[in-house]
């Protein structure tokens, strides 16, 4: 799903709000966490999950083409750890359609 079928999803859910106006607001969604996990700190949505940053370590790597050596620099890497609820729903038996 990418994020003009995620707006129409939430759109079908919320007859009374805008396409715009959802758009604006997981744009400023993701705005805001991205903001929040450069300045090193968590997001926290109960029952959904924890989006947070971790470090990586410098290493060495090699070119798959070449084979030559390459140093891979440290980074700050998002994770996100999924909430119990979000795990549930992933893992709830799915409904059965009723024939006809």
């Amino acid at each position: 799903m990418n994020k003009s079928e995620l707006i129409d999803a939430i759109a079908a859910k919320t007859p009374d709000v805008t396409k715009q106006a959802i758009g604006e607001v997981i744009s400023a969604f993701t705005e805001t966490v991205s903001g929040c996990l450069q300045n090193g700190d968590d997001v926290t949505l109960v029952g959904f999950g924890t989006f947070k940053t971790g470090k990586r370590e410098a290493r060495i790597g090699r070119n798959p083409r070449t084979g030559e050596e390459i140093k891979i620099a440290a980074a700050n890497v998002p994770k996100f750890s999924p909430g119990k609820g979000l795990k549930d729903a992933v893992n709830a038996p799915k409904a059965k359609a009723k024939k006809k």
